[in-house]
C-alpha cells in the first residue's frame, strides 16, 4: 500500500444530520462543470450524500459544501498522479467513503459517479415490499456518445440527462446500490463496486446514461490524456491512446450501431459487464 497519512485528509459537516436511510455515496475531482446538476440530480433518490473531493484545483469543493443535500464532505488535499497510486486509490477513497457512511446508520448505500443520470423509481422501490428481500442492484448503464450531428458542449447550468441522443448498445450492470452490512466491502485495485458474498441477492434493475464520453470533443481528449498518464499503460494507457482524435462517432468504441435512448437501445443491449 502506497502511503496515504489521514493529514492529507480533511472532513467536513456542512450539515448535522444523525441518521440517512439512503446515502449516497459520491467521488469527485474537478467536476465543476457538471456537478451542481449532479447533485440535484443524486437528490432525487438519497436522503444525503457523503462525498470525497480527490484534491479539486476548480470550484468543486465550494460547490460541494454549499449543496443542500451534502451532510459530509471529505477533503483530499494531495493529489497523487503516478498509475501504480491512482489505481490503489480508487479503491480506498471509496472504501474511505463506505466507511464514513456507517456514522449515519442508512439502510441503503448507492454509490453513483458523477457523469451518471438514472432512470427508474429507485427511491419508491427500496421502501417496498419486494425490496425486503434484495440485499444489491446492479444497474444497466450504457454509453452516451458525440456524433456528427450532435457535438455541441456541454455547457455549466444545463440538465445533463438525455443531453445526448446516442448510446452505445454495450451494457455494464454495475453494482451500485447495496443495504448497509459488512457483507460489502471494498477490496482490490480500480474497484468501481465493492465486493460481496456470494449468498447475498443481487438484481438487475433500473438505467444509467454515462456521460464520460461525450461532455464535449475538448473533455474526450483530456479523458484519454487522463488515462494514458495516470493509469497503467495495459489496458488503461494503449486503449486510450488508440482512441485519441476520434471523439465524433458513427459507431460505438466496440463497432456496433448507436440507438438512441429506449426500448430499441435496451432490446439490443450487449451486456459485457459482468
Amino acid at each position: 500500500m502506497f502511503p496515504f497519512k489521514k493529514k492529507y485528509l480533511k472532513f467536513y459537516r456542512p450539515r448535522k444530520v444523525n441518521k440517512l436511510t439512503i446515502c449516497g455515496l459520491l467521488r469527485v475531482r474537478n467536476e465543476e462543470l457538471i456537478l451542481q446538476d449532479t447533485l440535484d440530480h443524486l437528490s432525487e433518490f438519497c436522503d444525503g450524500l457523503i462525498c470525497y473531493d480527490d484534491a479539486s484545483t476548480d470550484k468543486t469543493f465550494e460547490i460541494l459544501m454549499s449543496h443542500q443535500s451534502v451532510v459530509e464532505v471529505i477533503q483530499n488535499l494531495k493529489w497523487l498522479a503516478e498509475p501504480t497510486q491512482r489505481i490503489e486509490r480508487e479503491t480506498l477513497d471509496r472504501k474511505t467513503l463506505l466507511d464514513r457512511a456507517e456514522f449515519y446508520k442508512p439502510s441503503w448505500l448507492f454509490y453513483a459517479d458523477a457523469d451518471e443520470r438514472f432512470f427508474g423509481n429507485i427511491k419508491d422501490f427500496l421502501f417496498s415490499a419486494e425490496a425486503l428481500k434484495v440485499d444489491g442492484i446492479r444497474i444497466q448503464l450504457f454509453d452516451a456518445y458525440i456524433t456528427l450531428d450532435d457535438q455541441a458542449p456541454f455547457c455549466q447550468g444545463k440538465q445533463l440527462k438525455n443531453f445526448r441522443t446516442f448510446f452505445g448498445p454495450e451494457r455494464r450492470d454495475i453494482l451500485m446500490i447495496w443495504r448497509n452490512s459488512d457483507n460489502f466491502r471494498y477490496e482490490g485495485l480500480d474497484a468501481r463496486e465493492p465486493k460481496y458474498d456470494l449468498k447475498m441477492n443481487i438484481i438487475t434493475k433500473f438505467y444509467c446514461q454515462h456521460y464520460g464520453k461525450s461532455l464535449s470533443i475538448d473533455h474526450w481528449e483530456e479523458t484519454c490524456q487522463y488515462y494514458i498518464n495516470h493509469f497503467p499503460f495495459v489496458p488503461y494507457g494503449k486503449k486510450w491512446t488508440e482512441r485519441q482524435g476520434k471523439a465524433i462517432h458513427r459507431s460505438s468504441d466496440f463497432g456496433r450501431p448507436l440507438y438512441q435512448w429506449g426500448e430499441d437501445l435496451f432490446s439490443n443491449s450487449v451486456r459485457i459487464h459482468p
